[in-house]
């Protein structure tokens, strides 16, 4: 599988993505939650993974150079191209926008640059382990969380759009007819506060 072939698969994918949006909105809710969270909820558990998975899947092909180790920051950054510049800073920044609005834990630029840190460490790690043929470096880890940082900030600066991350605890039901309290209103039906004790025996 070539980087073309990742990319016709994703964009193959785009409308399985959006009917799984629709399937998890859908049964959101029926079991009452709001339209609005079920639609946003699902929204991003789709988007963090139909966002994520093709660019990991590209960084764990196999590469043309000898794999190797590097561990001192901002020496391979310089010669890297913007392309790969720019690929590693999208490589989590589906993640970093999509899990503040669906996880109030995430909901912080600190935390998803450590989670993202935290996750192309693993990555970097993999391509090492598996003998790839990669360089891993620790600039991708830097770019891959500054990615992930700089989309979160977007998308905590968007968070009144995306409305409260919590969902609806539904209508309490009525409480059901009965003799009127003292002091209170009677709440009983018209026919049954005009009938007299001796009716209802």
């Amino acid at each position: 599988m070539t980087f073309t072939g990742v990319v016709l698969v994703t964009v193959a994918s785009l409308p399985l993505a959006a009917l799984a949006v629709w399937v998890l909105a859908r049964r959101r809710r029926v079991t009452g939650a709001t339209a609005s969270w079920a639609w946003r909820a699902s929204l991003a558990e789709v988007g963090i993974v139909y966002g994520t998975a093709p660019w990991v899947w590209m960084t764990m092909m196999p590469g043309d150079v000898p794999g190797r180790v590097s561990l001192v920051p901002l020496v391979d950054l310089v010669d890297m191209g913007p392309t790969q510049v720019v690929g590693n800073l999208l490589v989590f920044a589906a993640l970093g926008f999509f899990a503040p609005p669906r996880f109030a834990a995430l909901a912080s630029v600190p935390r998803m640059l450590a989670l993202a840190a935290c996750c192309s460490v693993l990555v970097e790690t993999a391509q090492y382990v598996l003998r790839l043929d990669r360089v891993s470096s620790v600039d991708d880890v830097l770019l891959n969380a500054a990615g992930a940082g700089l989309a979160a900030a977007l998308s905590c600066r968007l968070r009144p759009r995306w409305g409260p991350a919590r969902r609806s605890a539904g209508a309490a039901s009525p409480a059901p007819p009965g003799p009127a309290r003292r002091g209170g209103p009677d709440r009983r039906p018209p026919a049954a506060r005009t009938r007299s004790p001796r009716a209802r025996r």
